[in-house]
């Protein structure tokens, strides 16, 4: 491959990306340390995410969970994670492409990233390995293809906004333990 164009954004992005994959890692080994817990945003239409009908149904563009006191198997590859959350004492199994995260916030240590996401064309091959693991899966449901999203106009609207996380609890599960806590991005929302 010949690179005609060095896209350094496209290199920091990665690099940043690097950060949250770190992070989950070292979570993954040995639990999160101290107070710090992590939101994580991410785009629930990008190619590769795997999360339960309910809750894609739920959130059909975007989701945020929080790491924090429950969850289970944090599994950490190079370019996704997955991991189990309660959702109203459900547990589901969550996949998501590091590539899908929009937002990444650790509130104890005050840091927190914004990413751009973007969509690689899909090919036929794409399509009908999708099918099969749908098939796999158990799952017969016709799916909408996701619809691209310019990340650089997204980026300019949310620019100068202020971003408010507000949490949104469901209903506590009825063994006595709390689900885990979904958030909804208020600076997404046009005023």
């Amino acid at each position: 491959m010949n690179v005609t164009k060095l896209s350094y954004e496209k290199m920091v992005e990665d690099a940043l990306r690097g950060v949250l994959r770190q992070a989950l890692q070292i979570t993954a080994a040995q639990g999160l340390p101290g107070s710090h817990h992590f939101y994580i945003t991410f785009d629930t239409t990008h190619p590769g995410v795997k999360i339960a009908d309910t809750l894609k149904t739920q959130h059909p563009n975007e989701m945020t969970i929080v790491l924090q006191h429950q969850f289970w198997d944090l599994k950490v590859a190079q370019d996704q994670f997955e991991i189990t959350l309660s959702f109203s004492g459900v547990s589901q199994r969550l996949l998501i492409p590091f590539a899908a995260v929009t937002a990444f916030a650790d509130p104890h240590a005050k840091f927190g990233l914004q990413f751009h996401v973007e969509f690689e064309e899909r090919t036929a091959a794409d399509e009908e390995l999708d099918m099969e693991d749908d098939a796999e899966d158990g799952d017969g449901a016709e799916r909408e293809e996701p619809m691209p999203v310019d990340s650089a106009k997204v980026s300019r609207q949310i620019k100068g906004r202020k971003t408010t996380l507000r949490p949104v609890t469901d209903a506590p599960a009825e063994s006595g333990e709390e689900g885990a806590k979904v958030v909804t991005l208020d600076a997404f929302r046009k005023k």
